[in-house]
């Protein structure tokens, strides 16, 4: 339920009616005030994975103290626990923010296997792991265009969460294909590595499926910004993109770039649009204990949100909420050795050893020689820090491809002083920021699954009826009808429900969007969905057959 939400604008409408019908021919100023006032058609969320509140205040004292962009948007408190627990992975963090219903561990887009945090109800049994519709999906069915940006791979967790459904975020397999043919306008992040057929195990080419479905797509950033088409898809690592710090400009966007972009491409849909962006490093860099890679990506996040809210005041049609899906690391400005003198130590002897760094660990990694002989060298040009121990030494030399961040991310916060409780997730509130032009808000303490039915609600949209017709349980349906329904596995990687009716046969191939009725393509509302045990169809696939 929706709390702490103003009504002023019901209760305009009614005022208006009783006037009219009480025969005056002048209209009320309260009329004539919602006569004029503009309507919310777009929402734009923008959600900084992982980032506790401690992120945000150290991002700002890092930039002189000027206020970020999400300052002004503060509007509340999120309760971010999932159905089981009360600290939250990604995939049920972000299926609450998308969807409204809290979910399990691992889980993207489905119900869990049981609620068993306090005031929740139980979970009926026939609904475990059944997939349930995004605000995106939602929008997308009432004729709004769509669109994600991750600077993570797009499968990742939170994009995924939006997109697709799986009870395991790390099928990408599963969780990729649903997105290609999920309808999309608009695709932004990194990944095309898990879209060649080497590396996948059904061995097809999502590339060239984008491509065949009428869709520009980019890789470099130059080429962003010279598309004109309406639907783009833009991807520009194999793996996940960089961190701000350590960003080629003229290999990859930054994240306010790509929402810029975006923003262009949707707002020519004169129905409206919804966009979900992620700052997705922010939580890696969280993970790692790196302070470096959070202000770097806080601060690129805040100028996306800072786009986002341009437009929103500049056209007065759009709400823009951001919140993130969890606290990660519990950072703190002063750490255990600042127990007796933390309020004796200036603002300089926190940021300025965090000033001295050009890049973050993952950048710094790239600066070193392959046997690594130029720590020393490398550490004092590029993070300032000329007072390295044999032991850090040591340390850096020996940390494992891909994970520099985690070894000399402590190592600067302990000069800096910036604490930290955990390599991973926490579970306290985090901060609700919101937006939108009739003062119509998200505030006070809400949970996370109030973010989707507050987006729902501007939209104008219905949740559970989108599922209902999205995800029809397939035998259910069409034994129904008088149907048999089969599997044809021959290829196993490549699965194909089989309906047969009669002189009918029905073909549904597993995480597409098409249906094959005697041997002609149709094209539905939704994708064939398998969660592991059952096999779900939009209601357009049940009406193709007789």
């Amino acid at each position: 339920m929706l709390r702490n939400l103003k009504f002023g604008k019901k209760a305009a409408l009614l005022m208006s009616a009783l006037v009219l019908t009480a025969g005056l021919a002048i209209p009320t100023a309260a009329a004539e005030e919602e006569a004029t006032k503009p309507q919310v058609k777009n929402v734009i969320i923008l959600i900084p994975d992982g980032m506790s509140v401690g992120a945000t205040t150290l991002t700002r004292w890092y930039q002189g103290g000027e206020p970020l962009a999400m300052d002004e948007m503060a509007s509340g408190l999120v309760r971010t626990y999932s159905a089981d627990a009360p600290i939250a992975d990604s995939a049920p963090g972000g299926t609450a923010l998308a969807t409204g219903y809290k979910s399990h561990t691992g889980y993207v887009g489905v119900l869990p296997d049981e609620n068993t945090m306090p005031g929740l109800e139980p979970l009926k049994k026939e609904d475990q792991r059944k997939p349930i519709a995004s605000v995106l999906e939602a929008a997308r069915l009432s004729g709004k265009s769509t669109g994600i940006i991750a600077t993570s791979e797009f499968m990742h967790a939170t994009p995924a969460d939006f997109t697709a459904h799986y009870p395991d975020r790390g099928n990408y397999d599963a969780i990729s294909e649903q997105q290609v043919y999920a309808g999309l306008d608009v695709v932004l992040g990194s990944g095309y590595k898990y879209l060649q057929p080497d590396v996948r195990a059904d061995k097809e080419d999502l590339i060239e499926v984008i491509k065949s479905r009428g869709y520009d797509y980019v890789t470099t950033p130059a080429a962003m910004r010279a598309s004109t088409a309406d639907k783009l898809w833009g991807l520009f690592a194999p793996t996940s993109m960089a961190y701000e710090m350590d960003r080629n400009p003229s290999e990859q966007p930054s994240i306010a770039e790509m929402t810029s972009k975006a923003i262009e491409v949707l707002s020519r849909n004169e129905e409206g649009f919804f966009l979900m962006v992620e700052g997705s490093k922010i939580d890696w860099a969280a993970h790692a204990n790196d302070p470096i890679g959070i202000i770097s990506d806080v601060a690129a996040f805040d100028e996306a949100v800072g786009v986002a809210l341009e437009y929103a005041k500049k056209n007065q049609d759009t709400a823009v909420v951001s919140v993130t899906d969890h606290g990660n690391g519990g950072i703190t400005i002063g750490n255990i050795d600042t127990s007796r003198n933390y309020d004796k130590l200036p603002l300089s002897h926190f940021i300025d050893p965090l000033k001295k760094a050009k890049l973050t660990g993952e950048g710094i990694a790239a600066k070193l020689n392959e046997d690594r002989s130029n720590v020393r060298a490398v550490m004092a040009d590029y993070y300032g820090i000329t007072d390295l121990t044999d032991e850090e030494v040591e340390a850096i030399v020996a940390t494992p491809a891909g994970s520099m961040n985690y070894t000399v991310g402590p190592m600067i916060s302990k000069r800096a002083s910036i604490g930290w409780t955990t390599g991973g997730h926490t579970g306290e509130d985090v901060v609700l920021y919101s937006w939108s032009p009739d003062g119509d808000n998200l505030t006070g303490v809400v949970e996370n699954t109030d973010v989707a039915r507050y987006m729902a609600r501007k939209l104008g949209v219905n949740l559970e009826e989108t599922t209902n017709r999205l995800f029809v349980l397939a035998r259910d349906a069409f034994e129904k009808k008088g149907a048999e329904v089969g599997w044809n596995a021959e290829d196993v990687n490549n699965p194909i429900v089989v309906v047969t009716k009669g002189s009918d046969t029905l073909e549904l191939p597993v995480y597409k969007n098409i249906a094959i009725l005697n041997g002609k393509e149709h094209q539905l509302d939704g994708v064939v969905v398998f969660n592991g045990t059952k096999t779900y169809v939009p209601q357009s696939a049940v009406d193709l057959l007789p």
